[in-house]
């Protein structure tokens, strides 16, 4: 089990959260707060972070982190605020994955790659020196998304499934410099990006009776598990992908779960 007491002020610790206007990356900036870590919050919507800076030990970055300069001030900010960098947790991520045939796709996917993609990727680069001095990790947000695919979801699928092997070779490369880099795949999550299925009762329904454990996750519970990569207890863990889906890709799908019926 992971120490989830608060640290002194003489041993906080620092954490860059992405999209952490809502989600997993607003659930886990107030689980990193609440366990005595100092945080920057970055997302691209301001109002989304409003609140959040109101929360103490907590400063806020308004900005596009598929845009280098944004990833690289918030490690500015953090270092100048806080003096250093223990963990970043590179979260942002969007949908919207167009027909491949329709008018302006690769336009869209373009966009869904800059996000899903570049933006962890100028993530790293700009914290990855200030982790070796911590000999801290990083966590990215993959997605079940990345292990199989779905329809009409090209782009996030082929995004998602980059990132878990951009981690394998990220936590290669690092590795001997102490920084472990790993990735979460959450499952279905009650968040921004799920709220046309969770805001649809019935779709809702059938989409969780493929799942075992038979609901949605919450977002405080993907924020459990970065919790968890992040911490002294996976001080042996780097280069893999935790799956938190409540079973969903141990699944196959054709026949009931137990104790449903056709």
């Amino acid at each position: 089990m992971t120490d989830a007491s608060p640290t002194s002020a003489a041993t906080r610790r620092v954490a860059v959260v992405t999209g952490a206007g809502s989600g997993i990356g607003r659930a886990s900036v107030e689980l990193f707060a609440a366990r005595g870590h100092d945080v920057v919050a970055v997302d691209l919507s301001a109002p989304g972070l409003a609140d959040l800076a109101d929360i103490d030990h907590v400063v806020t970055v308004v900005g596009d982190v598929s845009e280098e300069a944004v990833n690289k001030e918030a490690v500015a900010v953090a270092l100048e605020e806080f003096g250093r960098v223990d963990t970043v947790i590179l979260n942002a991520g969007i949908g919207g994955t167009p027909a491949l045939e329709s008018s302006g796709a690769m336009d869209k996917a373009d966009h869904i790659i800059g996000v899903n993609l570049r933006g962890p990727i100028h993530g790293l680069r700009a914290s990855i020196s200030a982790l070796k001095e911590t000999r801290g990790s990083a966590v990215f947000t993959a997605s079940v998304a990345g292990l199989r695919g779905d329809p009409g979801n090209w782009a996030y699928n082929a995004t998602k499934g980059a990132l878990i092997n951009l981690v394998r070779a990220f936590a290669v490369d690092y590795a001997s410099a102490g920084v472990r880099i790993n990735a979460l795949a959450p499952g279905l999550t009650r968040s921004g990006i799920t709220v046309d299925v969770t805001g649809d009762p019935a779709l809702l329904s059938r989409i969780e009776r493929r799942i075992p454990l038979g609901r949605f996750a919450e977002p405080d519970e993907q924020a459990e598990a970065i919790w968890f990569l992040s911490s002294p207890a996976a001080s042996y863990i780097t280069g893999t992908t935790l799956v938190v889906d409540g079973g969903l890709d141990a699944n196959l799908g054709i026949l009931p779960l137990p104790g449903q019926s056709w």
